[in-house]
């Protein structure tokens, strides 16, 4: 057995796993679950550079304590039919750590997830249609890190449709468009820095289609953690935030001479 180095790429993939416990044809798809074969994705790209847990909706704290956190570096993200049961104090910690430099991997309808749309500040809604659609996935910026060994197109045979206008702000970096049969387009690989934390979002991988066993998807988002990683030594609050101070304006009453 091979050891994990000291280290290694320290790497969370989350899962809500409803469908698959209820849904036949997901359990099908993904019989241990979306989460694990993420997870395997990962690994099979980065080998023992990194070492992949996984944590799910309906485990204490949704697997995703303090201390889960804090031995983090990336969190992978996959939500769709239980946003609103994700606990607020947990998206809250999820925040934080973003913030303070952890690496998030946002996943297909992770869009529409409370840290998401937390870390964006918009409704981040689209359009979709769920017609076994064709998606070709343009890489749009063949030299970022992201792109590395991604084919040009990816083709994807089955997929659900997501298309523009997507209510997100301008990404930092554009990677990856992608493109539909009813001739739809959308920005399905963008980057953002929040805090001292880089997150990538990617579109790709209904629970409908066996998207996360694609080859070239996975790739995508084993490159999308690697990158996620902070290359600061250590992580931290930027410090003009006041989470730890607990300084928020109450509407003091300021007293004094002017000018």
């Amino acid at each position: 057995m091979t050891e994990t180095p000291a280290t290694a790429l320290r790497v969370t993939v989350w899962g809500e796993n409803r469908h698959e416990q209820i849904e036949e044809h997901v359990a099908k798809l993904y019989p241990e679950g979306m989460h694990a074969t993420i997870a395997a994705g990962i690994t099979e790209n980065l080998g023992a550079s990194c070492a992949v847990r996984t944590a799910t909706l309906d485990e204490p704290e949704h697997g995703l304590t303090e201390e889960v956190l804090a031995g983090t570096d990336v969190l992978t993200w996959w939500g769709h039919a239980a946003h609103g049961e994700v606990a607020d104090d947990v998206v809250e910690r999820v925040h934080r750590h973003v913030l303070s430099g952890m690496g998030l991997v946002v996943l297909h309808s992770g869009h529409w997830s409370k840290i998401f749309t937390k870390l964006m500040g918009t409704t981040c809604t689209l359009r979709w249609r769920n017609d076994r659609d064709r998606e070709l996935v343009w890489t749009v910026d063949p030299t970022h890190p992201i792109a590395e060994g991604v084919p040009h197109p990816i083709v994807i045979d089955e997929q659900e449709m997501y298309g523009e206008f997507f209510d997100i702000p301008t990404p930092d970096e554009l990677v990856f468009v992608s493109s539909f049969s009813g001739g739809e387009v959308f920005r399905s690989g963008c980057t953002f820095r929040r805090g001292h934390g880089r997150i990538f979002y990617f579109s790709p991988g209904d629970q409908d289609y066996p998207v996360y066993h694609h080859k070239d998807v996975r790739r995508v988002i084993a490159n999308g953690v690697r990158w996620a990683r902070s290359d600061r030594p250590a992580r931290a609050l930027p410090e003009l935030l006041r989470y730890e101070a607990g300084d928020f304006s109450r509407g003091r009453d300021y007293q004094g001479p002017l000018g």
